[in-house]
This record gives C-alpha cells, structure tokens and sequence, in this order.
C-alpha cells in the first residue's frame, strides 16, 4: 500500500515527470499486473523520472534524510538509487540509454515506514532542487 499511495502521489508532483508502477492506471503493464499480481499488491518497487536533469536527480538523492542510498531491494526501510550515477556510471550516456537509464530516473525500493514520513522526505528533498 506504501507503494501505491507513493507512486500516486509522485505521478501528481509538478517536479515529476514521468512514474512507472503497475498499480498506476497510466503503466504500461497495468493489465497484466490486475491478472497476474493479484492478493498482496503491486510490490514494493517503483521507477520514477524527475522533470530537469542529472544534477536535479542527485540533488534529490543527497537531499533525503530518511530514505537510504543503496542499491538492495526489498528491505524493510525505502531504498532509493541513481542508476545514471552509480550502478550504470560506466556506461556512455548512449549506452544508458538502450539500457533504458535515463539521466533523471530513481529507482525506488519502498518500505515500511509510515506513508506520511517518507512522502515527506520526497518532499523536502524534491523541493532541494531548481527545476
């Protein structure tokens, strides 16, 4: 539920551009999540791209304060990462690219905490950057 409510929050932040979650009406496997997903949610991971650029999405991922900056998925506490700066820096910005790594996206691995808590800690870290 943390998830769902997250994603719909973020796809309604006007810093946002774009969220990929299945529980979201507007994903592409949408669909195929109501029939294959069924009984305990749409998991807890989220992709979301932030309207700017590259500095914006690192500015975002050093300004939160209770999300932590790993790349594990599936823990208790909401994991956030930068793919263009960190597991996908070696590549050439093409490269990203046909990876499907774009230069704003985060990858989300939501938890536990309170829904409020970590829609607050978006919050303040989306209102760190300029764009």
């Amino acid at each position: 539920s943390n998830a769902m409510e997250l994603a719909s929050w973020l796809n309604n932040h006007p810093k946002v551009e774009s969220v990929n979650y299945p529980g979201l009406a507007s994903d592409p496997y949408y669909e195929r999540a109501k029939t294959y997903m069924t009984g305990r949610g749409m998991g807890c991971m989220l992709i979301f791209s932030l309207k700017g650029g590259f500095d914006d999405a690192v500015t975002f991922i050093n300004s939160l304060k209770l999300s932590s900056h790993l790349a594990n998925v599936g823990d208790a506490k909401t994991l956030v990462i930068h793919p263009a700066s960190t597991t996908h820096q070696q590549l050439s910005p093409k490269e990203q690219e046909t990876a499907g790594v774009t230069q704003t996206m985060i990858r989300v691995s939501v938890g536990l905490e309170h829904i409020d808590d970590i829609k607050a800690d978006f919050d303040q870290a989306l209102s760190a950057i300029s764009s």
